[in-house]
């Protein structure tokens, strides 16, 4: 699916006075974040406030999206099956960081399908934003793009990529 994305707007999922303004703010896309904004204790309840938020909606005209945390972490799929099982209905896409691989997306375009089935919404309806990060992720990037057709954007991350090459 095509959807534009001029504009970005990232706010940390541990700051339900944030999420909410957001609302108003004139963004294509609103990113709520639950990997690097958000504290490792704050995580659970980061994920609770936006789910709550995307619920309440007033995000219409913008691509609503969360970026979970990576799959090297203990919460990746914590925040992908309580987002999606919790508010998939009213959620664009889910943004992965750190992509490495292809399977890493596969991966994910796979415990999306099992949700999608298990709480009733049209599979393949989620997209992936897949972000690079990292010199193996940037090697894969073709193969990472072509790894699934819910993939919408490939997303540069020049600081991380940077910091993983000693630049």
């Amino acid at each position: 699916m095509l959807r534009s994305r001029r504009s970005n707007l990232a706010v940390p999922g541990s700051s339900p006075k944030m999420l909410d303004k957001a609302r108003g703010l004139g963004t294509d896309q609103v990113f709520m974040d639950i990997e690097d904004a958000v504290a490792p204790i704050a995580k659970p309840e980061a994920r609770k406030n936006i789910v709550a938020a995307l619920n309440e909606g007033g995000y219409e005209g913008k691509v609503r999206s969360v970026r979970v945390n990576d799959w090297t972490t203990e919460w990746t799929f914590a925040d992908v099956i309580e987002v999606v099982t919790g508010a998939g209905a009213n959620l664009d896409c889910i943004m992965l960081p750190k992509v490495q691989t292809a399977d890493q997306v596969v991966a994910l375009d796979l415990l999306l399908t099992q949700l999608e089935k298990s709480i009733g919404l049209e599979v393949g309806r989620i997209g992936i934003e897949a972000q690079i990060e990292n010199a193996l992720g940037l090697i894969n990037v073709d193969a990472i793009a072509q790894a699934s057709p819910r993939v919408e954007t490939i997303i540069f991350g020049p600081a991380d990529f940077m910091a993983s090459i000693n630049m």
